[in-house]
């Protein structure tokens, strides 16, 4: 069957010579300096011919794998009503992040985040049944998030395509299975659209469930951060664990003492009055990493109870925000205001201690630590601090944790640091940066459960389905393939993707170079080969040639003054490779070899 031939005399396709003033990444500057994008407002793009097509080639990879898992496809409409969204207290939990909107009747409707509740409801709308399931259904769709600031084109838009997959199970075993058909389809989507990724364990978040992973693109312009061990296993940063420091010998440690330290409420001042006033016996001066500091922060739990916790960690070390927050998951936290420490006078602002935290601090009415207290995991039994000693211009000197002070127990606080020992053993983690360009959940039973999808079990009892979500960004895949695949000159699109295989260029004013490439891009058509012919009369070879390699089709085919002289095509190729000279009747059969290699 014969193939599309684009001509760019009548394509619809303006290039571009300069980057774009307010594109801010490469993959954006591209995109839009080669005609496959044209945006449209903060975060908001049109899709040209181009551009629809490398897209489509994207989708339709996409959908033959998931036709292999199984699941079926189905779609929803971008505009959706708030009730399920309620249900599931993600209409809250959204914020600003989504776009809401009223009818004529004052009815509230979203532009669809993500469709958990719309995909669960339709489950429970037509299966009652443990004989209906396992299924698993997705669909290709444009997904809405207000960004505030949005950045690096496609990346980070408002507007977006995404591909999103549930499973519906019996059981947890079950669920495990269909993650992993599910996550091994995304293992081969990657591999065949030819854009690197790492698997990154990560947390749930506001998603739910239990086990989850991230697929990363590793790109310097990345928003997450993710380690990575020599092992080759990867963690974002807030689903990282600390290894257990081991204990410490604090036998020969000096009895805990109070001394008075005179404007020191931060850390680096603290060091100067010590290393001034209490230089340490050893002679090694006093460093950041010596002090305990106490950050109170405000625990806002589901319930609406709002909880004042202490955490310790290092001086040395800062609270990594976001990281904290996953330990308290499906709580928010943010740092404790005025009215927050109002209720507790004892606590001394810039001088903190633990006397008046966590098992020091005496027992509420239920029994547990008035102030709860709890401690960075990097923080050794046995380790030796300097901390306030809760009253003004006062810290206390050789504080043993386990020998005067206790906590209620260990959280992951502190930013992690390259360096810091990996989870499984095996060497010092590295910090890169990435984008995510997919994520797989095991979301368990928490939609089920909110919007009440059960399902009879052979003994004929109603019980919770179940579910696993499956994402993939698939406008963002496209920029990071863009990010990934370029140079100087422009894109090299890999074959699995490019709007066309071969780049055709007529030069020249001579009619028999044009003509050539008429009977070349004939036969390549007639075999299967996509086409972009440029035949543009009046246009120069240097234009052409500057086209061609913006464009960036992975083969470029010139018929011109050679062709007229010496009946060769040249055959260059976009990613470097040794430029073939043919003659004009071997050079259809010769591309068609080299797009086989593809």
């Amino acid at each position: 069957m014969s193939s599309e031939v684009l001509r760019m005399s009548n394509m619809f396709l303006r290039t571009l010579r300069d980057d774009p003033s307010d594109a801010d990444v490469d993959s954006a500057k591209l995109l839009i300096r080669a005609g496959y994008i044209r945006k449209v407002g903060p975060g908001l793009y049109s899709w040209l011919p181009l551009g629809l097509k490398v897209l489509r080639k994207i989708e339709t990879i996409i959908r033959e794998e998931m036709v292999k898992t199984g699941a079926q496809e189905v779609e929803f409409p971008a505009l959706l009503p708030k009730d399920p969204y309620e249900a599931t207290n993600r209409w809250e939990e959204y914020g600003d992040n989504i776009f809401r909107v009223k009818d004529r009747h004052d009815a509230d409707y979203l532009l669809v985040p993500t469709a958990e509740e719309m995909f669960t409801l339709m489950v429970k709308d037509m299966y009652s049944s443990y004989k209906d399931l396992p299924v698993t259904l997705w669909q290709m769709k444009s997904k809405f998030r207000d960004e505030f600031r949005p950045r690096a084109g496609m990346i980070r838009g408002r507007e977006f395509v995404m591909k999103d997959a549930y499973s519906f199970d019996m059981s947890e075993e079950d669920l495990k299975k269909s993650y992993k058909i599910q996550r091994d389809a995304y293992e081969r989507i990657f591999q065949r659209l030819g854009v690197k990724y790492v698997m990154v364990h990560a947390v749930s978040g506001p998603m739910g469930g239990s086990e989850s992973e991230e697929f990363l693109a590793p790109l310097p312009i990345g928003e997450d951060t993710f380690a990575l061990a020599p092992s080759g296993t990867a963690w974002n940063v807030e689903a990282l664990t600390t290894v257990k420091p081991e204990d410490v010998d604090y036998s020969a440690t000096e009895a805990m003492i109070a001394l008075p330290t005179p404007e020191s409420a931060t850390i680096e001042s603290l060091v100067t009055t010590s290393n001034e006033l209490y230089p340490r016996k050893d002679g090694r001066a006093w460093q950041a990493s010596d002090t305990l500091k106490n950050l109170m922060i405000a625990v806002m739990h589901p319930t609406g109870e709002r909880e004042l916790v202490a955490i310790g960690v290092p001086g040395d070390r800062q609270v990594d925000m976001k990281r904290l927050e996953a330990s308290f998951a499906p709580a928010e936290i943010e740092e404790a205001n005025e009215e927050d420490l109002k209720k507790f006078p004892e606590l001394v602002k810039g001088y903190i201690g633990f006397g008046v935290l966590g098992p020091q601090s005496g027992k509420d009415e239920n029994g547990k630590s008035r102030i709860k207290y709890l401690l960075d995991a990097h923080i050794a039994r046995g380790s030796e601090w300097i901390t306030g000693a809760d009253e003004a211009d006062k810290h206390v000197y050789h504080a043993v944790y386990g020998r005067d002070f206790e906590a209620d127990g260990f959280v992951e606080a502190v930013e992690v640091q390259t360096g810091d020992m990996s989870p499984d053993g095996s060497g010092p983690l590295s910090l890169e940066r990435g984008v995510e360009i997919g994520q797989v959940f095991q979301l368990g039973l928490k939609y089920s459960k909110a919007l009440n999808l059960t399902v009879l079990n052979e003994n004929g009892k109603a019980v919770p389905v179940w579910m696993g979500c499956y994402g993939i960004g698939v406008s963002r895949v496209m920029s990071c393939i863009a990010e990934y695949y370029n140079d100087e000159n422009g894109l090299k699109w890999p074959a699995a993707v490019a709007p066309a295989q071969v780049h055709v260029i007529a030069t020249g004013r001579d009619q028999a170079a044009f003509d050539a490439a008429e009977d070349l891009v004939a036969a390549l058509s007639e075999a299967g080969v996509d086409v972009i012919f440029d035949d543009r009369s009046k246009v120069s070879p240097g234009i052409k040639f500057k086209d061609s390699e913006l464009l960036g089709m992975p083969l470029i085919a010139v018929a011109g003054r050679d062709t007229v002289n010496n009946g060769t095509i040249e055959i260059r190729h976009r990613d470097g490779a040794e430029t073939q000279i043919v003659s004009v009747t071997d050079a259809a059969q010769a591309i068609i070899d080299e797009v086989k290699k593809f």
